[in-house]
């Protein structure tokens, strides 16, 4: 009998801007190309994001949020384990969004070269994140995230997790720059055009990020995104793969059947 793998606790960004051209839609997301090796989707276009560390539901961690408490975080994320791990979603999610792209999700006024050079010793080991908030006396602005969408590796899969999308509004005053470790590439790009591009296989993506796609391809304005994530009831989604006719696909819980699978 095959073992099934408990899914980790994991958050991943949204990051969104008016777009430069708007033939193809009025705003961008920020995606990352995830490295080739990568022992999950690998070589895939994806949201920034990654696990919910033990550090990031720490007491500490969480007296440098604004905006944001562990009992109001356990009142929207009601499946977490506990009120701190809900909180550490949000603290997560600014972390690894830091980590990947060096853009800093605060309201504090940011230092360019300081960011970057704090952002170096992160990647290098030489900080943790928590020491550079109290280093830097930096605080996280957890209230511009907003819950957007929460999906579950299947079963079927041996690396799963358990990862809860937030939206955000990108800093005007930051420039994204991949980390060249666990990814390759970033590119500000349109739903439609990236859905576009994903259909003459040019843009590898899982379903997660392609249903999430479609979803912010139907507002006409990131204020709109806002507004529906402030609103939303948020379900989770754990679909299943199956073969059919020789094939691996996977099916949305209402029936939907999407392939390849990755």
């Amino acid at each position: 009998m095959k073992t099934i793998s408990v899914p980790k606790e994991a958050s991943t960004v949204i990051m969104l801007r008016p777009a430069i051209d708007r033939e193809y839609g009025p705003f961008e997301v920020l995606m990352v190309q995830r490295h080739p090796d990568s022992l999950f989707v690998p070589d895939c276009y994806v949201f920034p994001g990654g696990c919910i560390e033990d550090d990031d539901c720490s007491q500490e961690s969480a007296s440098f949020c604004r905006g944001l408490d562990r009992q109001k975080a356990f009142q929207v994320l009601v499946d977490m384990p506990t009120e701190a791990t809900a909180l550490g979603a949000w603290v997560a999610a600014t972390r690894e969004t830091f980590e990947e792209t060096g853009i800093f999700l605060s309201s504090d006024p940011c230092n360019l070269p300081t960011l970057a050079r704090c952002r170096r010793q992160l990647l290098d080991g030489e900080t943790t994140f928590t020491d550079l908030l109290k280093r830097e006396n930096w605080t996280l602005s957890l209230d511009r995230l907003y819950y957007f969408a929460h999906w579950i590796t299947p079963e079927f899969l041996p690396y799963r997790y358990d990862v809860r999308f937030f939206v955000t509004v990108a800093p005007e005053d930051q420039e994204a720059k991949h980390d060249g470790i666990e990814l390759t590439g970033h590119t500000w790009i349109t739903p439609r055009r990236a859905l576009g591009e994903y259909e003459q296989n040019r843009f590898n993506m899982v379903l997660p990020t392609i249903m999430t796609l479609r979803e912010l391809g139907r507002f006409d304005s990131i204020e709109a995104v806002i507004q529906s994530a402030e609103a939303k009831n948020v379900p989770s989604i754990l679909t299943t793969v199956t073969k059919r006719d020789g094939r691996l696909v996977e099916i949305m819980p209402d029936g939907t059947i999407f392939s390849p699978v990755f």
